[in-house]
């Protein structure tokens, strides 16, 4: 029978061990990298729940804006981060848009990455100046076509999905339009506010506080159906365009070889965040329709995109070399 000595340092030993383990399950720290800048729709959006995924993972998860390069620079940087599930990007529909629209980029959107999450899908808002006296989206390509390529629009910068969304509006109308290319779609509302663009297509996160605001005019919005968040704005479709349809998706990827039990683990802890009442009136507040899917079925919903950001990015005419 070992001594008490001896039993006293194994238990000490099997605590201390125990301690280190729990600290260092504590101490795991999760980036979710945005690549756009603070006010952009992924930064809004990670900022709702990623107390709660950190509670949940028993982790610290912290939301870091990496803009630049359209997206590309913070996306390149998970791209290339370690596949251990402590680096995430929080992508859009921009994610698959970008890899058609621009001729060279520092990955491959869909071979570096696999997705993990589905969170939800937003839509965009066309807005001009209530100084401009435009209230219609009638009116608006009226006046576009009678001054081709005269009026300025306002993007969260190149690539993002508000750019392609007017980008593939204005190919729709078949009026011309000057992008104005900004770093987040907060940036692009001021802009006009301000009158210094005469629209944006903005995503519904950073339009919905100015739908009562008299310097706003919101003109259309670019779902299938109109949005539960403005059901007195009508759809792009309703308003002139027919056909046209533009929302984006929301999601967590990981680098490429990231062990599928640690894309499980994440995606599981996600789902049970985004069913708590209080994450999904967040969402709400900001214009998002929450919604998860297993991590196969996002990853089959990515593959599809992909092939409809291609057909998008051909019908805006859009190429950026």
């Amino acid at each position: 029978m070992p001594s008490s000595s001896v039993l006293s340092r194994s238990l000490l030993a099997a605590a201390a061990a125990l301690a280190f383990s729990t600290s260092a399950q504590a101490e795991r720290l999760i980036r979710i990298v945005v690549p756009f800048g603070a006010g952009a729709t992924q930064d809004t959006v990670a900022r709702t729940f990623s107390n709660e995924l950190g509670q949940a993972l028993g982790a610290t998860v912290v939301v870091e804006n990496r803009a630049g390069a359209g997206g590309s620079l913070g996306t390149s940087q998970v791209a290339k981060a370690a596949p251990d599930g402590n680096t995430l990007v929080l992508a859009a529909a921009s994610h698959n848009l970008a890899s058609h629209l621009y001729a060279k980029l520092p990955y491959d959107a869909q071979k570096d990455f696999v997705g993990v999450s589905f969170l939800g899908r937003t839509g965009y808002v066309v807005g001009v100046p209530a100084a401009s006296g435009i209230t219609s989206l009638q009116a608006l390509l009226q006046r576009a076509k009678a001054k081709p390529g005269a009026l300025n629009y306002a993007s969260a910068g190149n690539g993002s999905a508000s750019h392609l969304a007017a980008a593939l509006l204005a190919a729709r109308a078949g009026v011309q339009l000057q992008h104005i290319p900004m770093k987040s779609t907060g940036d692009a509302v001021n802009e006009l506010l301000a009158a210094r663009v005469e629209l944006v297509t903005g995503a519904t996160i950073g339009m919905l506080a100015f739908q009562n605001d008299p310097r706003v005019k919101l003109l259309a919005y670019s779902g299938q159906q109109r949005s539960r968040f403005l059901p007195d704005v009508p759809t792009v479709a309703e308003a002139g365009i027919p056909g046209y349809a533009f929302d984006s998706w929301l999601g967590l990827l990981a680098p490429a070889g990231t062990p599928p039990d640690e894309v499980e683990r994440i995606n599981a802890a996600v789902r049970k965040v985004l069913a708590e009442p209080a994450v999904q009136e967040r969402l709400a507040r900001v214009g998002v329709e929450a919604g998860t899917l297993p991590a196969a079925q996002f990853q089959q919903l990515l593959r599809d995109d992909w092939v409809a950001a291609g057909q998008i990015v051909q019908a805006a005419g859009g190429r950026i070399d």
